[in-house]
């Protein structure tokens, strides 16, 4: 369902800041980078894309769309990468040709956030 006061009274930077700082922790924990075919090859630059986005005072709006295009770009760079980590390692060389499940979903959940704020 959606609710119409949603982001009411959130501090989008506070926000951006929490998600980077997660990001950051997820990948210390996991000891995934960006080029293992991961989440993290989603994740690790929409936290840069925000995090720039943060210092330079970017309109939230141009953020947002830009945070979409980063997500996509990222999670279309895992399908021709060897999973190095996680489940998918263990396919080998067949899980070349393939996008990364955790890049997808990733993509989806920062999709879904952004348009939900591009739309408000």
């Amino acid at each position: 369902a959606k609710s119409s006061d949603l982001d009411k009274d959130v501090d989008f930077n506070k926000a951006c800041e929490m998600i980077i700082s997660g990001i950051k922790a997820m990948k210390e924990r996991g000891k995934a980078d960006v080029g293992e075919k991961t989440m993290m090859d989603v994740l690790i630059p929409v936290a840069n894309c925000l995090k720039q986005g943060i210092e330079n005072n970017k309109d939230l709006k141009d953020l947002m769309r830009e945070a979409i295009e980063t997500a996509e770009k990222g999670m279309l760079s895992t399908k021709n990468l060897l999973a190095t980590k996680g489940r998918a390692s263990f396919l080998g060389d067949r899980s070349k040709g393939h996008i990364d499940p955790g890049a997808r979903s990733s993509q989806l959940m920062i999709k879904t956030v952004c348009a939900s704020i591009l739309n408000n």
